[in-house]
């Protein structure tokens, strides 16, 4: 049986979005072997979770919003786009069901952003004019490189023939289509991979929050657009392929309750 993937709808503010922006999605896990399940952003809290328990693994995909800056305790500044609160409560279930029975989460840019803020992390609400194109969009294939940590757990999956070695680290071409980035990590997540020419961070990833990034639980965030360079990229492919291997392989995990006397 292919291993069910809850992708939740990318925003509750814009159909056109959705309809354009899902199907990517779900057509690279489809074309990894799993089966993307969409996860509304209108149910029940109760609707939400039944449906979510169904799934192995869980996708957080991009979104035209920006994630509500009060959550890491920053007003908004006037570049910060409104928050979607549907699409971060189902965010929050989502990524709490993950990380109570360790499914596997592949986060991508607004997600990597979500998961970040929920690990208690910070972003940066706006970035500055760079040397690079960070919100480039998906007309363009190739923004920068991100330079990433060969023993990181990103390092292993990346095909070394995409991403030659150069001063220590694998330098990946990446699409960009993003005008916020991670500030501090979340707890428990480790910086995998940067944009080389300033330093922004563009992946992360670790087990279960408090500091144990060696959990064999499956979290990895990556700032660019895999999904939309999966035909071209053999990196993009991996990346999807690993999840769904990762997925496949989930078996859900004791968990023990104590009764204090």
């Amino acid at each position: 049986m292919k291993p069910r993937i809850a992708i939740p709808l990318p925003t509750s503010t814009d159909a056109e979005y959705n309809r354009i922006a899902w199907p990517v999605y779900a057509a690279a896990i489809e074309k990894s072997e799993g089966h993307p399940v969409e996860i509304p952003l209108n149910l029940s809290p109760r609707q939400t979770i039944d449906l979510i328990n169904t799934c192995h693994a869980v996708l957080l995909p991009g979104s035209p919003a920006d994630v509500n800056p009060q959550k890491y305790g920053h007003d908004p500044v006037p570049e910060c786009k409104p928050a979607d609160a549907p699409r971060e409560n189902v965010d929050e279930l989502l990524i709490q069901d993950a990380h109570n029975l360790y499914k596997p989460i592949f986060a991508i840019c607004f997600g990597t952003q979500s998961l970040n803020v929920w690990r208690g992390g910070t972003l940066v609400q706006h970035l500055a004019p760079m040397p690079v194109n960070h919100p480039a969009g998906r007309s363009v294939a190739v923004a920068h490189t991100a330079a990433i940590a060969p023993d990181s757990l990103l390092g292993t999956i990346i095909p070394g023939e995409e991403a030659p070695e150069q001063e220590g680290y694998l330098r990946l071409p990446v699409n960009s289509s993003h005008h916020q980035a991670i500030a501090i990590p979340g707890d428990g997540l480790r910086v995998s991979a940067r944009c080389p020419q300033d330093g922004v961070i563009e992946a992360v990833e670790g087990g279960q929050s408090g500091g144990d990034t060696e959990s064999s639980h499956f979290v990895l965030g990556v700032q660019w657009h895999p999904e939309r360079s999966f035909e071209i990229s053999a990196a993009s492919r991996a990346l999807f392929h690993r999840f769904i291997a990762e997925a496949t392989a989930w078996t859900p995990r004791s968990i023990h309750t104590s009764v204090s006397k």
